[in-house]
């Protein structure tokens, strides 16, 4: 697929470059599997709300179609697949690809994942009930014109889920200081501190691409016990939000 404007190639070239650890529960994206248990409960939780699913019964989200976009290697599109979910994987950096389709078929699960872009699927007239869009926003060249894209890729009433970094002192004491170089979770140079978006302005570009901003949460991590937890009222780092296209 041909790339768009919002696609920067020098954030691709950063987790191109680690795509083969996406599953090494130590490696360069140990964060993201710390991180991940909140992030599923956050998601199923919102899904099930929207679409008035149970989830605990058998393959809840069976007849949805999901999008995950930004994909990297299948962290999220994995639980979605086993939720009965139809879910397809995309993201920009071809080499995430080949490691997120190994692991599905290892795993024994059916998913598509493509190479594309969110702009490019928006043109071929692709529609999702719920996008995911996962640690993504501050790492494209234009944060509006993605999260139009992401809103043309939803059905009428579809969820958009979007989590992303705050931008303030203690952001950058936590995300760069201390996830890249003190506890050097990730390679230095991941995150642009200038990139990183406030909840309002987030809430601000959301309704500007169309879509009708419904809640946000906080992701906070305890040093003391090592762990992650969603709050209602710390968005000061990690944050997630969830938007309805009317």
């Amino acid at each position: 697929m041909q790339a768009t404007n919002t696609v920067d190639p020098s954030e691709i070239a950063k987790f191109e470059a680690m795509a083969a650890e996406w599953w090494d529960l130590e490696g360069k994206f140990k964060p993201l599997h710390m991180m991940n248990p909140v992030r599923l409960d956050y998601i199923t939780r919102q899904i099930a709300a929207e679409f008035g699913r149970d989830l605990s019964r058998p393959a809840p989200f069976e007849g949805l179609r999901i999008l995950d976009i930004g994909c990297g290697g299948g962290l999220l599109c994995e639980p979605m697949a086993r939720l009965g979910a139809t879910i397809v994987g995309a993201d920009a950096a071809a080499r995430n690809i080949p490691v997120a389709k190994i692991h599905a078929e290892k795993s024994g699960l059916d998913i598509d994942y493509r190479h594309t872009t969110a702009e490019a699927m928006a043109e071929a007239g692709e529609q999702f009930d719920v996008v995911l869009n996962m640690e993504v926003v501050e790492h494209v060249a234009d944060p509006l014109g993605y999260l139009t894209a992401c809103r043309q890729l939803l059905k009428s009433g579809g969820l958009h889920l979007c989590s992303t970094i705050n931008r303030n002192p203690k952001s950058f004491a936590m995300a760069i200081v201390g996830a890249e170089w003190v506890m050097r979770w990730l390679p230095k140079g991941t995150h642009e501190w200038s990139k990183f978006i406030t909840p309002d302005e987030l809430f601000g570009l959301l309704t500007k691409a169309g879509l009708e901003p419904v809640d946000r949460k906080g992701y906070v991590f305890n040093f003391a016990k090592f762990t992650w937890s969603i709050s209602d009222k710390d968005l000061s780092v990690n944050y997630v939000t969830a938007a309805i296209k009317p």
